[in-house]
């Protein structure tokens, strides 16, 4: 039995596809849409329509951006010879967001993934492999710690091995105010392991 008009259940329906969003989020989403004035939401569709229409991959990078080339890597004060590979362009901002890193990025736009059948071809491998063509000195590895994130960085590390280029692996371990006691035994090995001198 439904419940509403077919035009709200056909936007809780399109909300609910969402990541992160199940019905109940969907239609809390739908009933606020429903509410706000009629100039925010079209403030909101012309912005998602813009975006879709607009956005696109940094021909260096792989990011997102509007433009030919991302600001990060049309920026003459960063050190291109150092590239760190992520999986997508919100772990590109995580890194972004510290302020540390001074060298550019390759985002790959997923993991390696025999079992969702992701391939080394699915993922932006054979980019990253022509920019090393250029004056690259080292490639930081910062995929997830996850079963796909490791499978990712191995095939990676196999692939740029032979080049000469220096291959790293960003750290992994206990987190900030981690009890220790909680935390499993890769995850302790792994700190172990990336421990550095004091």
């Amino acid at each position: 039995m439904e419940y509403y008009s077919s035009h709200i259940n056909k936007l809780i329906e399109q909300l609910s596809h969402l990541p992160g969003i199940g019905a109940k989020s969907a239609q809390r989403l739908a009933f606020h849409i429903m509410n706000m004035p009629k100039d925010q939401v079209q403030q909101l569709t012309g912005a998602i329509t813009d975006a879709r229409t607009n956005v696109q991959y940094c021909k260096c990078c792989y990011t997102l951006t509007d433009k030919e080339m991302c600001p990060i890597c049309s920026n003459p004060k960063r050190d291109h010879s150092t590239i760190m590979v992520v999986e997508n362009t919100r772990d590109l901002a995580a890194y972004e967001k510290t302020g540390k890193f001074d060298g550019v990025y390759h985002v790959l736009h997923g993991a390696i993934s025999p079992m969702l059948g992701i391939g080394p071809d699915d993922i932006k491998l054979k980019e990253l492999i022509q920019r090393l063509q250029g004056d690259v000195k080292e490639v930081i590895i910062a995929t997830n710690s996850s079963l796909e994130g490791e499978t990712t960085a191995m095939y990676i590390s196999k692939l740029i091995k032979p080049t000469g280029i220096k291959v790293s692996r960003i750290a992994s371990g206990v987190p900030v105010g981690g009890d220790l006691e909680y935390i499993d035994e890769v995850t302790l090995l792994r700190a172990l392991e990336g421990r550095v001198e004091l």
